[in-house]
């Protein structure tokens, strides 16, 4: 098999593999009730209005989906941000 086929082949199963992450207006509700300073989309993604399969998510974003993956959670539980640690600049 060829390099370039191989490498198109790995990238397409990473892709087929990812848990796909949907963020919602009541997520950001709820986060706003456990008193976190929630404004907008940007709180946990790249983009202000993320669009279904174009989503990148920021440092907070990729923790929540890696705690959805560590505790085989179906969705994102908000809540998890109270464990979540701004890294340093």
């Amino acid at each position: 098999m060829n390099k370039p086929l191989v490498g198109v082949l790995t990238a397409f199963a990473l892709l087929a593999a990812a848990q796909p992450s949907h963020a919602t207006m009541p997520m950001q509700k709820k986060a706003k009730e456990l008193g976190f300073k929630v404004e907008n989309c940007l709180y946990c993604h790249n983009e202000k209005m993320p669009a279904k399969g174009k989503v990148t998510n920021n440092d907070r974003g990729a923790f929540l989906v890696t705690q959805k993956e560590a505790k085989k959670a179906k969705e994102v539980d908000v809540a998890w941000l109270k464990d979540y640690v701004e890294p340093k600049k």
